[in-house]
């Protein structure tokens, strides 16, 4: 009989813990011998740096990919998007056709973003085109709500960056990265309050990509009405979602916690908009990921020790278009109630069969294709292996227009299902 797989984590959740427990696996420490490694982003950094990281062995699994970064911080998400769309571009792919306004009609998923201080006079330009809208400025490292702020003057910027300890957008090494979005200021309203979505996507591998979405992700709810009144702009339990945020707010629910199941959202949607409106709403929003996804795989270390579980925050507005914000590399593991702790549970132990097959000792040169029966509540959202196969979509390619944007074309294949559109 195979040895017990031991564990290592530096990330102290209950939801983690139990799940080793269960299966009986061994806690050891970082400096004894291990297999499975659940870490902190900051760890990933040592274990796979130049000068102090060290070579994995094929028994060895971590839950990030070296340069996760490529995807998980704001300002290089948007920069590969970026140029994942020039590519599709110049290949000529019907995928990056734009209507007459030269907005992109299957690409057009990210708000208009820019990189400050790089780009503060494109941001400017832009700025003067429509100078009553409203910008959110966001740290590009930071998380859970911290350092974001929404202006709709210049004046504000160049105050934040008087603040910011530096008198010009000159010679800026010093001073923190920003990225500054176009705000949505016409969300989807439920009960009048804004929210959006948190959804789980599993990659295992990125060469070739596959990767799998949680059935139980949820909706975030901001406690306090949403107003697009320029009076409220720093009235943050207005703007932002985050529970971080939220829960310090007069009328949060310790019950719920502001969180409404997708499943509810999607049944809600479907009584007040209508059945075909709500599918199209949700491949589109699968659509985005594969795509996002895509547009890191060719600089992602697809390194074969490791798998990443993301936390995506979409938004969507008032026309049933969803907007991706932002990738999480760390989705929180902390249970802010019941329910949340049964999911965040549930999505550990599901997560932990797929990466670590029967939890056995795992072996990193297996194909990473695990049969469907073990997949919980995780379906199978894109296999480029299956997709490449798929004769209807080589064919796809060549038919601009012809069910190339976010559309339902699935078909069944090895008993998975995989969107066939999406090459």
């Amino acid at each position: 009989m195979a040895g017990k797989v031991k564990w290592v984590t530096d990330i102290e959740k209950s939801v983690l813990i139990n799940n080793f427990e269960k299966r009986g696996w061994v806690q050891v420490t970082e400096n004894e011998d291990w297999n499975f490694y659940w870490m902190s982003v900051q760890t990933i950094r040592s274990v796979f740096s130049v000068e102090t990281g060290y070579r994995l062995s094929d028994d060895q699994v971590v839950n990030h990919f070296p340069n996760h970064y490529e995807l998980t911080r704001k300002d290089l998400m948007v920069k590969n998007i970026k140029r994942y769309r020039k590519e599709l571009e110049k290949e000529g792919s019907p995928l990056a056709e734009r209507d007459e306004n030269g907005k992109y009609l299957y690409l057009d998923f990210v708000p208009v973003t820019y990189m400050l201080p790089a780009d503060y006079n494109l941001f400017v330009e832009e700025f003067r085109k429509s100078p009553s809208s409203t910008w959110i400025m966001k740290p590009c490292g930071k998380a859970q709500g911290k350092g974001i702020f929404l202006i709709n003057k210049l004046s504000q910027i160049k105050k934040w960056s008087r603040d910011s300890k530096t008198s010009s957008f000159v010679s800026q090494s010093t001073k923190e990265a920003y990225v500054i979005s176009l705000y949505i200021n016409n969300p989807l309203l439920i009960g009048g309050r804004k929210f959006d979505l948190r959804l789980y996507v599993l990659v295992s591998t990125y060469r070739p990509l596959r990767c799998y979405m949680y059935k139980l992700g949820f909706c975030r709810f901001c406690t306090v009405k949403y107003t697009p009144s320029t009076s409220e702009l720093d009235n943050m339990f207005v703007h932002l979602t985050n529970v971080a945020i939220q829960k310090h707010g007069e009328d949060y629910n310790h019950i719920h916690g502001g969180k409404w199941t997708v499943s509810n959202l999607r049944l809600y949607l479907e009584s007040t908009r209508g059945r075909e409106v709500t599918s199209k709403l949700f491949d589109e929003i699968h659509w985005i990921i594969v795509q996002s996804l895509k547009a890191v795989a060719p600089v992602m270390n697809s390194d074969k020790h490791c798998f990443e579980c993301y936390g995506y925050d979409i938004i969507i507005d008032d026309k049933l278009k969803p907007w991706l914000i932002e990738v999480n590399a760390s989705p929180s593991l902390t249970s802010s109630t019941a329910n949340d702790r049964i999911l965040k549970y549930n999505l550990i132990n599901d997560t932990l069969n797929i990466a670590v097959p029967n939890g056995e000792i795992p072996d990193c040169k297996w194909n990473k294709s695990p049969p469907k029966e073990v997949l919980g509540n995780y379906e199978i959202l894109y296999d480029e292996e299956l997709a490449q196969g798929d004769g209807a979509d080589r064919e796809l390619r060549g038919r601009p227009g012809q069910s190339l944007g976010p559309k339902a074309g699935r078909s069944r294949d090895a008993g998975r299902t995989v969107l066939t559109t999406w090459k």
